[in-house]
């Protein structure tokens, strides 16, 4: 395989702890909180994929809409008395994303980070998550000004798996695909990003299988240190 000359970071769930809501969520829904950000989350990626695969570019929302309607759902769905009497969540609902909006790091995030730029790798975040949210999420992390590309689904206004998406990639950077590490926790992640060609790093920090299809990605590690082995 060539040589990798830059890695991209998946954002939400790789860089950021996108459960790290569910301390505050078990504050306001007492015995449901596991639950509602397990569900969210699962519902802002279904919202995400739903959207891209209708093939219509008006159906299109920013992340940051599709996450604040996934959370009505979960809300909803643990809470049914929610669906008649909104008002009486809303102030739950705003608290919990703005808790989204400033997610706990993983706390190797910036060794690695350093570590990359100390060898002139070029380094950026590859993401779903529209230009503010990410913006905001680097600098509550500490960690704005490690990067040198912040790459938004935006851009594309297609989500992941979109080969769309992916592409961005190519672009920001001036590199081929195969030059070009992908890091990722999700495993889906992980395949779309090999399936177009990137050298990929799937992060399996809960010792889960990998996606059943066929295909795996380049390595696997049980944190984000595994990605300077490319190096």
């Amino acid at each position: 395989m060539a040589k990798p000359r830059a890695v991209l970071f998946d954002a939400y769930g790789t860089l950021f702890d996108v459960y790290s809501v569910g301390l505050r969520a078990e504050q306001l829904f007492p015995g449901r909180g596991a639950r509602l950000a397990v569900l969210w989350r699962e519902r802002q990626l279904d919202y995400s994929r739903l959207v891209t695969m209708s093939g219509d570019p008006a159906r299109y929302r920013p992340f940051w809409e599709l996450t604040e309607r996934a959370l009505r759902y979960a809300i909803q769905a643990l809470v049914p008395q929610a669906a008649e009497r909104w008002d009486d969540y809303a102030e739950a609902a705003a608290s919990l994303m703005n808790q989204y909006r400033h997610l706990s790091s993983f706390p190797e995030n910036r060794e690695v980070l350093q570590a990359l730029r100390a060898q002139g790798v070029t380094t950026g975040i590859l993401s779903n998550g529209d230009p503010e949210m990410l913006g905001i999420a680097l600098r509550s992390a500490g960690l704005d000004g490690l990067l040198d590309h912040v790459i938004s689904a935006d851009a594309a206004r297609a989500y992941k798996v979109s080969p769309t998406l992916y592409a961005l990639g190519e672009q920001a950077t001036g590199l081929p695909r195969g030059q070009i590490v992908f890091v990722s926790s999700n495993a889906w992640d992980a395949l779309g990003a090999t399936w177009f060609g990137y050298q990929t790093l799937w992060v399996n920090r809960a010792n889960l299988p990998f996606e059943q299809l066929d295909t795996q990605p380049t390595a696997t590690g049980t944190h984000l240190r595994a990605v300077l082995d490319f190096f």
